[in-house]
């Protein structure tokens, strides 16, 4: 007998009995009070929590009403824009310095900053044979599982794991910043060995580099990249760094540090979070729209090509079949994302070089015509706007990074965030979370298993 088909008749006879309750209608939610999603009837969350770690910053509520307005996102009090302008005028790289701020809560003095690099880069270096024995020795296909399960992995390697007092948690927090992007990128080259049939090539972090310029030479076989490629990355790595304590991965993250957990255990469920298309595999829907368009729109600087194509997308007749547009909206920013308007000006430095133009057209195409057809179909009375996906998916494919890496660096950059709500969370909630849920099942006599 052929057990694997035996038990797939099995699991699909279960699959077929499977469906307990069936789909909650949506005026059981109202009736209830629930809010699905965590989110109020206006869309806008639930106040779950009080953070000083960063704030979104996307619209007005002018009686009762959501009114639009700029979008801007600041970390510890400081405008993303003012941060990242401040290193494009000094020709430096901001990623430790966002780090910083995020995790120790003001800007750093020059000293602060040498130091804080310093420790990332020792901390960089992976405990022994721990490559070879939890990366190498099972490869996985998917680089965000295999990263949660290298997280986890640090464990036994951990020689005071569940402590959670603050100089415990601050070493630990830079040993994750430090170690993951190194990790990420074994991860990727066990997956092109084994899944690819491609060379395997294993570089070892530099001294001396930032995490951006790191990525980039252990990631490419000759560990060659030039300084606007690594600043466009530093850049992109900032924008990703942390997006308020309400975002999916940080609330999963605070979630499960109040427990009482370890860290690798609260950072690994955060990179689960993070990997759904709803939130950072979002740029690869991105990507795949952007392939679409161009393989059917003949004039990239035709708006009404454009227009009728998104409309296609739109009434299902085109993309995934989901009638979404990748790239637009989101749940906080209505008039604009910072984040998007900062990346989409620091990749159009590149576009020409690197022979993207007609990709940048083309996703600025999207991003301007999208915001009409949406409020036609959907009736938005707030704005639309572009969102960080529809420019990070292009940044990453001018540097040349391979797409199965895109998720991956968004965890590599937000890892500071992260880090910086589970030492919020230790230091000033002390409860554990515990949400409520109204049961709706009715109470029933228990039937005897020869009567059923």
């Amino acid at each position: 007998m052929n057990t694997s088909l035996s038990m797939e008749k099995d699991f699909k006879y279960l699959a077929d009995r499977y469906n307990p309750d069936g789909e909650f209608e949506n005026k059981l939610y109202v009736q209830c009070n629930a809010k699905r999603g965590l989110r109020n009837a206006d869309g806008t969350g639930i106040v779950a929590g009080i953070t000083r770690i960063s704030n979104v910053h996307g619209y007005l509520v002018d009686e009762y009403e959501r009114v639009p307005v700029d979008g801007e996102l600041f970390y510890r009090g400081i405008n993303i824009s003012d941060l990242l302008d401040a290193c494009t005028e000094e020709d430096r790289f901001g990623y430790e310095e966002a780090s910083w701020l995020l995790l120790f809560g003001e800007l750093p003095t020059r000293k602060d900053l040498e130091l804080y690099s310093r420790l990332i880069e020792n901390c960089r270096k992976i405990p022994n044979n721990f490559i070879d024995d939890v990366i190498m020795r099972v490869p996985s296909n998917d680089l965000m599982n295999k990263l949660a399960g290298s997280v986890l992995a640090l464990y036994p390697y951990d020689i005071n794991p569940d402590d959670t007092s603050e100089v415990n948690s601050l070493r630990q927090s830079m040993e994750l910043i430090g170690r993951l992007p190194v990790m990420m990128v074994a991860a990727y080259q066990a997956k092109r060995r084994a899944y690819d049939y491609k060379s395997m090539y294993l570089h070892m972090p530099l001294d001396g580099l930032s995490t951006a310029e790191n990525i980039l030479s252990t990631l490419r076989a000759d560990r060659k990249y030039t300084r606007e490629e690594a600043l466009l990355l530093d850049r992109c790595m900032i924008l990703h760094a942390e997006h308020g304590g309400g975002n999916n991965s940080a609330f999963v993250c605070r979630a499960v540090t109040s427990s009482g957990t370890d860290i690798y255990s609260a950072i690994s469920a955060a990179i689960g979070a993070l990997k759904g298309p709803r939130h950072g595999g979002a740029n690869l829907k991105v990507c795949a729209q952007l392939d679409e368009l161009k393989a059917n729109i003949k004039d990239v600087r035709d708006d009404d090509e454009i227009t009728a194509y998104l409309k296609k997308i739109l009434a299902k007749e085109a993309g995934d079949g989901s009638g979404l547009i990748y790239g637009m909206g989101h749940a906080v920013y209505t008039r604009s994302d910072p984040r998007a308007i900062l990346l989409k000006r620091e990749a159009k430095k590149l576009v020409a070089a690197k022979g993207f133009e007609e990709d940048f057209i083309l996703l600025d195409a999207v991003e301007r015509l999208s915001p009409a057809l949406l409020n036609e179909k959907k009736e938005f009375a707030t704005g639309i706007c572009a969102n960080v996906d529809m420019y990070s998916g292009l940044v990453y494919s001018m540097l040349g990074i391979p797409r199965e890496l895109f998720t991956p660096l968004f965890a590599v950059a937000r890892m500071s965030g992260w880090c910086a709500h589970r030492l919020e969370e230790i230091q000033t909630s002390r409860r554990i979370m515990r949400p409520a849920y109204r049961p709706l099942s009715q109470k029933r006599e228990y039937t005897k298993l020869a009567d059923r």
